[in-house]
């Protein structure tokens, strides 16, 4: 097992899912699996200093447009990228957060860990409880892709 380096600020989220890693890791590379679980549009070029850009729906229907690039990108077992959003009010501009996802092989399934590094203090709840839930989502798609 990986042993994953984190600080207090880090928000870690990890989670059992029923698929290999090869069936799990497109799901954070590939626009037609990104926008099943995690954004409604994704332009990616998932590689070492591509583009990572998502448009994500609020629950309130509200478009937020993501603005981030790859760092690390090894499949099937990890891919790191920049995280934040290109409106300045939302507290997380572009480059100024890092999410590190590695997925390490758990019998059949997969262990899932994700960890988001940077947050500002008054946005994490936040973040907890949304890649909570979108995780849990993740969770339900990717064994039936």
């Amino acid at each position: 097992m990986r042993e994953h380096v984190t600080t207090e600020q880090d928000l870690v989220k990890e989670i059992r899912i029923e698929a290999r890693p090869e069936t799990v890791f497109p799901f954070f590379t590939e626009p037609e699996k990104l926008t099943r679980w995690l954004c409604v549009e994704a332009t990616v070029d998932p590689r070492a200093g591509g583009i990572c850009k998502q448009i994500h729906r609020d629950h309130d229907g509200t478009l937020y447009h993501l603005s981030g690039q790859f760092l690390e990108v090894t499949p099937p077992h990890r891919v790191v990228f920049t995280w934040g959003w290109e409106k300045p009010e939302t507290g997380t501009p572009p480059g100024s957060t890092v999410v590190d996802v590695t997925l390490e092989p758990d019998g059949e399934g997969t262990l899932v860990t994700l960890v988001h590094r940077g947050l500002p203090d008054t946005e994490r709840d936040g973040y907890d409880g949304g890649w909570q839930g979108l995780l849990e989502k993740l969770a339900e798609l990717a064994p039936r892709s």
